[in-house]
């Protein structure tokens, strides 16, 4: 008896540590890139990480915290990932492209990218169109936040060239460049743009991290992090792709509903880049830009069109947003 009871208790250790049963999936091994990760942009991955959501739906995700955005999509292309965490845009470009890769989760719903100038020169720098011959931060060339800066000059008259793109990546990296002095303006994210700001160096053109700041560039809600996959690697994976949405998903509902503190509580301390209070007021500031559905909307990928207008690549050719989203992994997610 004393046996069976030991192999009953063994058994029941197994269940409740790997709910989701491996042997179901095609593969539960995933290696997962991601340009950024202590980036409140990219929450959603740390916490179906620390929370253990991969795992709970059998899976064993390898991380890759790349210096940008573009560099992930590279190691998607490359294939040394599998999957990705990043910009909704990255879909539309690689179409242009002729590369079939689609978004199967919603993350963020505002960008939550901040292009800030340094303080000193507020008098000089006034507005996008200022920018002209100035160096700029961004957390990598070819990144949502080079895209973002792209987008704000052009619409002020200015061409890409007319500028110049330093990548410092996120976190301490991008706070340290800032202040060195090498840099007139940056683009990011939290909780680099507080830290900036609590120190009295920053001095914002554009802001993103809320529904008005992103309504009054956009008109409306425009699609940030999402997780994209090669579309073969759908096909061919979807018990796979579904894990991997399910814990995701969980993951938004889990920071839909938590107090920063509480968020706080689950990443790592050193994202809090020596100030757990001034971490406290960006989760609070970045909160309302996470998806609440998972879903992308029709004027969502309008919106993340607009933005991309002004790249000839983009602009000569005509996108079918409605092939960059998958949405099939979403609705079965919410309906557990």
């Amino acid at each position: 008896m004393k046996a069976i009871a030991a192999g009953l208790l063994g058994l029941l250790a197994i269940l409740v540590s790997n709910p989701a049963n491996a042997a179901d999936l095609e593969r539960s091994d995933i290696s997962l890139g991601v340009g950024g990760k202590p980036l409140l942009y990219y929450l959603p991955l740390t916490i179906a990480e620390t929370k253990g959501y991969f795992k709970e739906e059998g899976l064993n995700v390898a991380i890759s915290d790349l210096k940008g955005g573009s560099q992930s999509l590279q190691a998607l292309l490359g294939g040394s990932v599998d999957a990705v965490t990043g910009a909704y845009e990255h879909t539309i470009r690689m179409q242009m492209k002729g590369q079939n890769i689609k978004a199967v989760i919603e993350l963020g719903r505002f960008p939550g990218i901040v292009l800030g100038i340094r303080k000193g020169l507020a008098g000089q720098i006034k507005s996008p169109a200022d920018l002209k011959g100035r160096k700029i931060a961004v957390t990598a060339p070819g990144s949502s936040t080079a895209l973002f800066t792209t987008y704000l000059i052009a619409k002020a008259g200015l061409k890409p060239d007319d500028v110049v793109f330093v990548g410092v990546g996120g976190g301490p990296g991008a706070v340290a460049a800032f202040k060195s002095g090498g840099v007139d303006a940056i683009a990011n994210l939290e909780p680099v743009i507080s830290t900036l700001e609590r120190d009295g160096l920053l001095s914002i053109l554009a802001d993103t991290r809320t529904e008005e700041g992103t309504k009054r560039l956009f008109g409306g809600a425009n699609p940030a992090a999402v997780l994209y996959l090669k579309n073969d690697f759908i096909e061919k994976n979807p018990k796979t792709v579904q894990a991997l949405v399910n814990a995701f998903y969980k993951a938004s509902k889990f920071i839909e509903r938590a107090s920063p503190e509480e968020i706080a509580a689950s990443v790592p301390e050193e994202y809090y880049l020596n100030d757990k209070q001034l971490y406290l007021t960006a989760v609070k500031n970045s909160k309302p830009s996470y998806s609440r559905t998972g879903l992308i909307t029709p004027d969502g990928m309008k919106a993340a069109l607009e933005l991309l207008s002004y790249d000839p690549a983009i602009a000569a050719g005509a996108a079918d947003t409605a092939k960059t989203f998958d949405d099939r992994f979403v609705k079965n997610a919410s309906s557990r």
